[in-house]
């Protein structure tokens, strides 16, 4: 299977109202065309809002597998009664990588996805919070991220460059100590006590 970026989305920081208070989110990632600069901190266009969660260096890039949105699109249609043919865009679960043919089973940390020109390491799972829901439309769509580990995965800049939808990558294997499945499952566990 050719692995690939199928949507690049990006955002900025806004104010939203989530259950009743203003909280600020670049949740609702939007795709873009052409080619987007990529640095050590993140995407160009792209802001994260609250840095204890989200961005930094190690988390400057989050991916997410385009196989789970038909899961997703079903869901969400069923809990907020929606039509079916709303269309859950790229990026609505806040990624700035749509991609396929990398699912979190198969993805270690320390894995590197090698475009053309650009260099981007597996560094942790995504954790859902309360602006995951909001955006969902859903309360339970958290919940159903931690059942199914289905988080996507924050990648680390290691060669600075460019990417644009309809890249293509390699995995280059890192030393397969840690898988992000087990380790979202174990985080989530820990929580949970």
């Amino acid at each position: 299977m050719t692995r690939r970026i199928t949507s690049l989305n990006v955002a900025l920081a806004q104010p939203v109202e989530i259950k009743g208070r203003k909280v600020m989110t670049a949740i609702a990632k939007r795709p873009v065309e052409g080619p987007r600069a990529v640095r050590a901190l993140g995407i160009e266009g792209d802001e994260q809002a609250d840095l204890s969660v989200h961005g930094g260096l190690s988390k400057a890039v989050y991916a997410y597998p385009a196989e789970h949105y038909p899961f997703w699109q079903t869901v969400r249609a069923q809990a907020r009664a929606a039509l079916w043919d709303e269309a859950l865009p790229p990026g609505a679960l806040g990624e700035n990588l749509t991609i396929t043919g990398l699912l979190e089973k198969d993805a270690w940390v320390g894995d590197v996805l090698r475009f053309a020109d650009c260099e981007l390491a597996v560094s942790e799972p995504r954790f859902p919070c309360f602006k995951f829901n909001a955006a969902m439309g859903f309360d339970q769509a958290g919940q159903l991220m931690s059942s199914n580990a289905w988080c996507g995965f924050y990648l680390q800049v290691r060669v600075a460059g460019t990417l644009r939808a309809g890249d293509t990558f390699e995995v280059v294997p890192g030393p397969r100590e840690v898988g992000i499945t087990e380790l979202f499952r174990a985080r989530v566990a820990a929580q949970r006590r």
